[in-house]
């Protein structure tokens, strides 16, 4: 991410010149009954005297919690794929009619400033401090716990900690409790995957690896009961999110569930790798592929897009540890991915 504009900017200049130091911070904050929503984060403790209502979402996924609270961001900051104003399908309901500004590479200052908002949500941004300090001069800046890392914190935490600085604690709770309650459903549907190793893989060009630990595709898996084969648990993760493997040993990914994630090649470069045809996995017929919209899902992590990540990968894990080999994984059958 290209850095945001220093302190010598134009648009800078101007704001420091209105005012300076705690008096600065200060106004923005003053509350006319005493009464202020505080919440703690790495960088601080944010402070309103009400509300937020006009909302900035810098974070790569947090517009999907400010959505299902029923706040449509003023500007979402768009991380990958070609969806119009940068939602997936999972949050258009919540969306309706509004367009809100997408915000695509560097973030700028001055569009912020422009847009007026009360919040600036930057959970999951990777700004640096001295950005946040630039930012938190036009509207108070949420982020992460300061025990959370930067791109890994827990989807309940986020929704609870953007709910309490909207004034909806009771909605982010109930949000937050029945996605956990759906997982506890398919838990108890399927008492034979408690236990059972999974691997959520990935496949880019002639690179192959597995996500790992801090990971929401891997949290997924454990959220459903799944634990991973014990030879990937011996694999170093990078930043505490993944692994690439050697192409010559895939024996890592031979897990009772082997879950394909879509990357720019597609189906295609799974297909042709050659020592995949090694696992017991594929012999087996206990492959599961994730297409687009479902890849991006689990990518989310969110609190609307794992309920349809959910829904979409039940079946096919189903079908894939049911004992039978012969059994058709209709994701993996459509990806040409089948034994």
């Amino acid at each position: 991410m290209a850095p945001i504009r220093d302190k010598n900017s134009e648009f800078t200049r101007r704001k420091f010149s209105l005012c300076c130091g705690a008096a600065c911070l200060a106004a923005p904050y003053v509350s006319a009954n005493g009464r202020w929503i505080e919440v703690e984060h790495a960088w601080g403790t944010l402070r309103l005297n009400q509300p937020a209502e006009r909302v900035v979402s810098i974070g790569y996924t947090t517009q999907d919690a400010l959505l299902a609270m029923g706040v449509v961001p003023l500007a979402v900051r768009h991380w990958f794929g070609e969806n119009p104003n940068s939602i997936w399908p999972w949050a258009l309901k919540s969306l309706g009619q509004t367009e809100p500004v997408v915000i695509t590479g560097e973030v700028s200052i001055e569009m912020i400033a422009d847009l007026a908002p009360d919040l600036i949500v930057a959970i999951g941004s990777g700004i640096a401090r001295a950005e946040y300090e630039i930012l938190v001069q036009i509207a108070p800046v949420l982020m992460h716990a300061s025990d959370e890392p930067v791109f890994g914190s827990p989807w309940q935490a986020d929704t609870r900690r953007i709910g309490r600085a909207l004034g909806k604690d009771r909605h982010a709770e109930k949000l937050v409790s029945d996605v956990e309650a759906k997982f506890l459903s398919a838990r108890s549907r399927h008492p034979d995957w408690q236990g059972a190793t999974a691997v959520a893989a990935w496949q880019n060009g002639s690179v192959t690896g597995a996500f790992l630990g801090q990971d929401k595709r891997a949290q997924f898996l454990t959220e459903l009961g799944f634990v991973p084969p014990e030879k990937l648990r011996d694999v170093t993760a990078r930043q505490g999110f993944y692994a690439t493997l050697s192409p010559e040993d895939l024996s890592p990914l031979d897990a009772d569930l082997l879950l394909w994630t879509s990357s720019l090649g597609g189906s295609s470069d799974i297909a042709r790798l050659p020592m995949r045809r090694t696992l017991n996995a594929h012999r087996q017929g206990r492959e599961v592929f994730a297409d687009t919209d479902v890849s991006a899902a689990l990518s989310f992590g969110s609190v609307l897009s794992l309920p349809f990540a959910l829904d979409r990968l039940e079946a096919d894990f189903n079908a894939a540890l049911d004992g039978r080999p012969g059994t058709i994984v209709a994701s993996a059958a459509s990806a040409g991915l089948t034994p």
